[in-house]
Order: structure tokens, then sequence, then C-alpha cells
């Protein structure tokens, strides 16, 4: 790097992390002009704990937590287990459900002004076409459906694991919004390549990939599993190298399709890798439960990394990318 080391870069972000910011590098996701490619990935933003740290309106966009048709209590605790270089968390998707959501934390996270990519959760193809239909003239700028859930239509497996199940369920969410829907893989499947092409194909305007993987920790005192539920999704950077061999592989089978690469991103570089790898933009999760400032601080150190790569940024600003 010319100009600031990365550690000249935490530190000035830590000194004021809510100082307004000029970006100067934006992108385009399925026609959503993002400030900058960095967004916080659901299920690790919340506004109440999140917006004391930084101005959330300075992010690329805002994910939020996954929203269901009636409130969620989530899973037992214990919920999440520490893991080298990661975390394994079975939180169970707890939320308010959808009216709270729409009366609450949507309108507020509007009028500070924030890019909005709501998550939406669903036990059954029916939960998902309620969220959706109430979401339908929602002010949210975009829609992330969650396709990891268990699901009780497709026997108790992720609809996300089943191509067929997925192209049926994203074809009938397809007929029920005009919003840009992103459709956010699994990647405990056999072929990320057969269920991005089945979401597409059904009309996802965009893909963000990839979610936690499978995973479970023992208590060596116990002989038993640390989480409640026994297993539960692994994130953070251990997963750095898969996510990015997914991005690559979606990228190479589908050029035209804007994808948001998630997992392991904890820096600027990180993210820069995930640009080249074939997406459009980045979700910081993992990295923000450890520092809450994460998300904003890799938004500016990728925005000085790509003063030093005008054709990537160019391809970016355009809503292109760089493979």
């Amino acid at each position: 790097m010319s100009q600031r080391t990365i550690a000249e870069m935490r530190t000035a972000i830590a000194m004021d992390p809510l100082e307004p910011h000029v970006w100067r590098h934006g992108t385009v996701v399925a026609g959503t002009p993002w400030k900058n490619p960095v967004g916080t990935a659901s299920g690790t933003f919340n506004l109440d704990a999140c917006g004391g740290y930084y101005d959330v309106s300075q992010m690329g966009a805002i994910s939020t937590k996954g929203v269901s048709p009636v409130p969620w209590e989530g899973n037992p605790t214990p919920r999440t287990a520490e893991s080298p270089a990661g975390m394994v968390n079975s939180v169970g998707l707890q939320n308010p459900g959808v009216d709270h959501y729409l009366v609450d934390e949507l309108p507020r996270l509007k009028a500070l002004g924030a890019t909005v990519v709501t998550n939406v959760a669903g036990h059954s193809d029916e939960d998902y076409a309620i969220v959706v239909e109430r979401l339908a003239d929602s002010p949210a700028d975009m829609l992330e459906i969650n396709v990891s859930c268990p699901n009780v239509s497709h026997g108790g497996m992720s609809v996300g694991t089943d191509a067929k199940a997925l192209n049926r369920l994203i074809t009938r969410l397809r007929g029920l919004t005009d919003k840009p829907m992103v459709v956010k893989l699994t990647p405990n499947v056999t072929d990320i390549v057969e269920v991005a092409r089945a979401a597409v194909d059904g009309g996802a305007d965009a893909l963000s990939l990839i979610n936690t993987l499978v995973g479970m920790r023992i208590d060596i005192n116990t002989g038993k599993p640390i989480l409640a539920q026994g297993t539960g999704g692994v994130s953070g950077p251990c997963i750095l190298p898969i996510a990015l061999s997914f991005v690559w592989r979606v990228r190479q089978a589908l050029p035209d399709i804007p994808i948001i690469g998630i997992g392991g991103i904890d820096s600027g570089r990180t993210a820069l890798e995930f640009l080249y790898a074939g997406a459009n933009a980045v979700e910081v999760g993992a990295a923000a439960l450890v520092d809450p400032v994460a998300p904003m601080r890799v938004a500016r150190e990728l925005d000085d990394l790509l003063d030093e790569r005008p054709d990537l940024a160019e391809l970016l600003k355009k809503g292109k990318c760089w493979r």
C-alpha cells in the first residue's frame, strides 16, 4: 500500500468511528446502488447495538437479521461456542417477526439513510411467501432470501440443498414482489453451481454466498456437544478459503449474475480477494462480533485499496465484476 498501512487506517477509524467518510468507490448490486461494496451480514447486525459504534448509513448496505412471519424464540442455550479462527452458532434466527420489523427496525434504518437488505427466513414455503408479501410495498431496498432454514415442507431439510425445491420456492416468491431479490446460498451441498443456477432460473436477481458450514464442538469434561442443538453454523476467518472457492465457482458458471461474497472477511484485503474472485460486493459477519466497528473499518480499508485498482473500481461502479 502506498498511502497508509492497514494499522494506520484501523487506528484512524477507531479514534472516530462515527466520522462521515467521502466514499470514492461504490458498486451496484442488481440495480441497487451501494455507497461502497461492503455491507453487514445478516444475523450479526442489530441497530440498537451497532448504531452506537458507527453511522449505519455509511455502509454499502445493511443486511438485517432474518425476518419470519411470526416471532421466533430461537434455539435453547448454549447457542454459541468458540472455535479455532472462528465460532459455531445455533441461535435459531430469533427475531420479533415481520410485523414488528415493519413498524420498528425498518423505519428507523430508512430514517437514518441506510440502504436496507431485508433478510427473509421461513420454515416452510408458505412462511417465505407471507414475509415477502408483507415486504412487497415496504421501503426495504432489497430482499435476501435465506434458504438455509430447516424447512418443514421439504422434510425438515434446508430448501437450499435441493435444486428443484429451491427453484419452485424462488419462482413463487418472484411473483410476489418487484424488489431486487437476493438468494443466500448454503454451502452444505454437493454442487453449489446446481443450486445457484436453480435460484437464478427461478428469478433471483442476485446471489449471496456463503452461509455458514455445519460444525460442532464437544465439551471434553462431559463428552457432550457444547451447543444445545448439537451442531451449528461455522463462521469466521477459518471459512475464508472455502467461501472464496464457492464464489469463484459460481462466477465461472454464471458470469452475469450479481454476487455478494460472505465468509471470513475481516479486512479490506480479504474483502478485495472476494472482488477478484468475482463478487460485486461483500458482507462482513463474524468479525463484527469481535470488533463492532469491523464492517466500517473493512469498508474504509477497501476504499483505499481500490484507489490503487482503478480498473476494478470502474467495473464495480458500473455494476460489473472482475471476472
